[in-house]
């Protein structure tokens, strides 16, 4: 069953009466059913990054600004806001690959902002998937070693029949021994796909993931996304498009650092309103979040 997502940003957002973030009307009765039952597979408390500014002493940056979510197994939901506002970092430091300042993150039940370098690296191996928008290719593998790469890094090689699964999936079944620099672009981001599909993680972190492609291929990147939501597996993605995020069950939005408003998947017109919404705010200057104490630029 497919379960949806119920994260609760901050007491600053209009929620439902059950707390419960805004989904699509046609899936309340799943999204209900989730809450009664799945624990949250993410997990964000009082999520603060700060970065030094070079040659500016004491002064620094507010990347995210206390921020805290949870999102159930099986959601997928996506994180928007102008650019500079934060998302990325945010979406780097939950995944773990960025280290916060302060506050905690826990995937699937772990406090991972607290594991030790090597030890967070083979949670991520066991656990989590990403897709990015430079596909982060091994560009002296094959299209079908890439995909095959998450099984060896855990050391529990994927069922060859998985990855060639994968990659007919995606189109590129006669394409397997291709190198990355033999396929185009949008080919290569292909890969990366293909490579979460046939490890099929509990978690996937995309980035941008549809900003390289066309339209076409953007839109079988989502679909991807929706099945494996509907899987199991918890998507979170970082998007500036509007009909991309709407594809989503649930968008969040930031500004500053902050996750500002929380609405239902299925409309980019209200993605888009909501975000231009956020460049009203007064005194928010790009990248910088209300604790700044100095100018800067974040992602």
């Amino acid at each position: 069953m497919r379960r949806q997502p119920i994260p609760q940003p901050s007491s600053r957002l209009r929620l439902g009466p059950d707390g419960a973030l805004p989904v699509r009307p046609a899936r309340q009765e799943e999204s209900t059913r989730a809450r009664l039952g799945a624990p949250p597979a993410v997990v964000v408390t009082d999520l603060v990054r700060l970065f030094s500014l070079p040659g500016r002493g004491r002064e620094k940056v507010t990347a995210v600004d206390g921020v805290s979510l949870r999102l159930p197994a099986g959601s997928f939901t996506a994180l928007v806001g102008a650019s500079g506002c934060g998302k990325s970092t945010l979406l780097q430091c939950v995944a773990g690959l960025d280290a916060p300042t302060s506050g905690t993150v826990s995937l699937l039940g772990t406090t991972t902002s607290r594991l030790r370098p090597r030890t967070a690296a083979r949670f991520r191996a066991d656990h989590v998937g990403f897709v990015f928008q430079d596909d982060n290719l091994v560009t002296s593998l094959s299209a079908r070693d890439n995909v095959a790469l998450p099984g060896r890094l855990r050391h529990r090689p994927l069922p060859r029949r998985a990855v060639t699964q994968a990659l007919e999936r995606v189109g590129l079944g006669s394409q397997a021994r291709h190198l990355p620099h033999e396929m185009s672009g949008g080919e290569r981001q292909r890969v990366a796909v293909a490579r979460v599909l046939a490890s099929q993680p509990d978690i996937v972190f995309a980035d941008e993931p549809t900003a390289a492609l066309d339209v076409a291929a953007g839109a079988e990147v989502l679909r991807w996304f929706r099945e494996l939501a509907g899987a199991g597996t918890t998507v979170l993605m970082v998007t500036h498009d509007a009909s991309a995020a709407a594809q989503a069950d649930s968008v969040l939005v930031m500004s500053a650092g902050r996750i500002v408003s929380a609405l239902p998947g299925g409309d980019p017109q209200a993605v888009s309103q909501a975000v231009l919404a956020t460049r009203s705010q007064a005194g928010r200057g790009p990248g910088v979040g209300s604790g700044s104490q100095g100018g800067g630029e974040v992602r």
